[in-house]
């Protein structure tokens, strides 16, 4: 099916995924890491005890979405996104008015549950659940949402902080959730239910037949693949957490670093794009085993960098990897074990990349304080990812003789 005439049949059910990939941004790391400065100036943390405080938080987050994540089998997204959205509004307003140090630890727990994990739990399910054909365009359209927050979100927020109090601006963020609601409401007002609709269009996975949580996670395909899915959250939030102490150790200008952003975005769509459409074509289990390629090449050529413009390239492959990873996990979960069950073993697979980025802030940051910089950080961090992608290949190794014919 032409990409044009899709989006043009299903562009309600597509605009709810982007909008609740895009709310989500209000719980990603490149957001709240934005006003890292403030907070700790405000309640008195060192980088230590903020990272520990985010560490511990992004922790409990991903022990909820075990339980929170399994929803989507049994809710309507458009009754869950009410309750998941107004969640995050009141925990943006929480942000506002909390002067304790020790609340500030559940008040991330909720922004990284309800925006980083629910938020984009909600938009992958649904595209994974609702179409089988043309799930990797599907889940590309959505993933434009983060690739959108991360591009504009830091820019602009950024510069208001330099004119509005932090507090405030967590105000409006509250606002801007609250305002998106009636959007999401008003396009899913004729959704496809998680049961009566999708058992008409449930597709199978390995030995075709549909595989509960219980079974998927007692299953060694599923281990094999988990490093290569905790890598990209765990040290892609790294890289965002530690960007100020990376520009300083390059010698870079933090302004200048971050400017890369958008270019980053421009990458995550494209990549998301293509990555799409081939997995529409040739499923997303055939490109799995390349999944880490980027990755490992973004973190050799980061830690040599000299120049922006060796930031850049790296940069560049980060999107590339961002873009794979707003398809793939959604595609190959679903053609692996089946769409019946995919809300609790998304919530499975979506904890355990959660816990990945509350590792790589703490790792990292325990790191520095040992006196391994970063950047010298990074050439274990490839190594990690080629390990992650030799176990991925064997994953694919022994599921793919066992997967249904369509697949």
């Amino acid at each position: 099916m032409s990409f044009f005439i899709f989006v043009r049949g299903n562009w309600p059910f597509l605009l709810a995924g982007f909008l609740f990939s895009l709310t989500s941004s209000y719980g990603q790391t490149f957001f709240i890491s934005i006003f890292a400065g403030r907070i700790m100036t405000d309640f008195a943390l060192t980088d230590g005890q903020w990272g520990m405080t985010y560490t511990v938080a992004t922790t409990l987050s991903a022990i909820l979405m075990v339980w929170g994540g399994a929803l989507t089998d049994v809710m309507r997204s458009r009754t869950l996104s009410l309750i998941v959205m107004l969640g995050l509004a009141a925990t943006c307003v929480a942000m506002f008015l909390n002067t304790s140090a020790l609340v500030l630890v559940a008040v991330v727990l909720f922004l990284r549950f309800f925006g980083q994990g629910m938020c984009n739990h909600l938009a992958i399910v649904s595209m994974a659940r609702w179409y089988v054909g043309n799930r990797g365009k599907a889940l590309s359209i959505a993933g434009m949402g983060v690739a959108l927050g991360t591009a504009a979100l830091p820019v602009i927020f950024a510069a208001a902080m330099e004119v509005v109090p932090w507090r405030i601006l967590w105000l409006i963020s509250a606002a801007i959730i609250v305002l998106t609601i009636p959007f999401i409401q008003l396009l899913l007002r004729k959704e496809r239910t998680p049961q009566s609709m999708a058992k008409e269009t449930q597709a199978t996975g390995m030995d075709n037949r549909h595989w509960t949580r219980s079974e998927v996670v007692t299953h060694p395909v599923f281990w094999l693949l988990l490093p290569a899915l905790m890598g990209p959250p765990a040290w892609g939030t790294a890289l965002f957490f530690q960007q100020v102490h990376l520009s300083e150790v390059k010698d870079w200008s933090l302004v200048g670093f971050t400017a890369l952003f958008p270019l980053l975005a421009v990458v995550s769509v494209a990549s998301s794009l293509v990555s799409g459409a081939v997995i529409d074509r040739v499923g997303g289990w055939r490109i799995l085993p390349f999944f880490s390629v980027p990755s490992i090449a973004l973190f050799i050529i980061m830690a040599q960098a000299t120049t922006l413009v060796g930031a850049a390239v790296a940069i560049v492959l980060l999107g590339v990897g961002q873009g794979l990873m707003a398809t793939l996990p959604g595609a190959f979960w679903s053609e692996f074990y089946g769409t019946r069950h995919i809300g609790s073993i998304k919530a499975a697979a979506g904890a355990a990349m959660v816990f990945g980025t509350a590792i790589g802030p703490g790792v990292s940051g325990w790191l520095i304080d040992l006196g391994i910089d970063f950047p010298a950080q990074m050439y274990g961090i490839a190594v990690y990812f080629l390990v992650a992608g030799v176990l991925a290949i064997w994953a694919v190794r022994m599921a793919a003789p066992r997967l249904p014919v369509s697949a």
